[in-house]
């Protein structure tokens, strides 16, 4: 398929815009820059009963922010299920707000309650604090969840990019500890170790997400090139410490065709399926890294927005 014309459009202004890139930046320049773009293209904030900053501790006794959004009024009768989810930045920008719209988003059409976890970025917290984060948040959730009304038979794990990866491992760490979510939502993960795929040699450049940007990210995030074969950084083909990934639950995986990730989001898919495990993977054709962020602009966007969480909303239903 060719791009998506409005994509084209938007990788022309973003060409004209004329900004540097990230790996020209420092970490905290990237952040603020990301934070001010973040928004332009994305849906209008869908109203929520309630939306709340929590604490949650982790591990090395720091405590995390994670935003809680209700899309109804709580009821201890009748519990909501939850998605907790991790937001894309390449483990190094993003944050709960920049993610904001897409999670009220997913509460609404999925009538879920979302936990958006702002876990602690790189290069400040290297490998593995984002993904101890994310595991110490999952897990605390599922402990507390009566504390907010939620059932924690069916919680689900998610995110996009950088996200996505910390969601997919996350359900593996949570399937060994008996605290297994009931879906993952994986929006463009990211799941290999060295970027040595086609769509990586072939989408280099002029995709929004480019080679040098995605080694930027990376060479903040890890402590050492040892830390891209920790099968936590790269679950796909990640060797040390690789778990047996029979058993988690099941995914509904996004990849877009003009995504230097597709194959490895592929690849992650055709894994778990080897694996014994139920996957659903949609290929949005035409559509480029961070797309579901477009959805002011792109209506194909806003239609897997809806795809998604209708994903999502018949993994909650199919819990008895």
């Amino acid at each position: 398929m060719p791009l998506n014309a409005k994509i084209a459009l938007v990788l022309d202004l973003v060409a004209r815009a004329g900004r540097k890139p990230y790996y020209e930046l420092t970490p905290q320049a990237a952040r603020a820059a990301y934070e001010k773009s973040a928004s332009v293209l994305e849906i209008p904030a869908v109203p929520m009963h309630s939306v709340e900053d929590i604490e949650v501790p982790v591990r090395d006794g720091a405590k995390i922010r994670v935003r809680m959004y209700l899309p109804v009024e709580p009821n201890w009768a009748r519990p909501l299920p939850a998605l907790v989810y991790f937001h894309g930045g390449g483990f190094t920008v993003g944050s709960v707000q920049t993610h904001d719209a897409l999670c009220r988003a997913f509460a609404h059409e999925a009538r879920c309650a979302v936990f958006s976890v702002d876990y602690r970025l790189a290069p400040e917290h290297k490998f593995p604090t984002a993904v101890e984060d994310a595991f110490d948040a999952y897990a605390w959730l599922h402990a507390h969840a009566s504390q907010f009304a939620i059932d924690p038979a069916r919680l689900a794990v998610g995110g996009d990019s950088a996200g996505g990866t910390l969601a997919t491992v996350c359900a593996v760490l949570a399937r060994d500890a008996v605290i297994a979510p009931v879906f993952q939502l994986l929006i463009y993960p990211g799941t290999g170790s060295h970027q040595q795929t086609d769509s990586h040699q072939r989408l280099a450049e002029g995709y929004l997400l480019d080679a040098p940007t995605i080694q930027w990210f990376f060479n903040h995030y890890v402590r050492d090139a040892s830390d891209r074969d920790d099968w936590r950084f790269s679950p796909l083909d990640g060797t040390r410490g690789a778990p047996d990934f029979h058993g988690v639950a099941p995914a509904w995986i996004a990849v877009a065709e003009f995504d230097p990730l597709v194959d490895e989001g592929v690849a992650y898919a055709q894994k778990l399926r080897a694996a014994g495990n139920a996957v659903t993977l949609v290929r949005y054709d035409g559509m480029i890294h961070e797309f579901f962020k477009l959805g002011a602009f792109v209506e194909e966007a806003r239609q897997a927005h809806s795809q998604a969480a209708r994903a999502l909303r018949a993994a909650f239903d199919a819990v008895k």
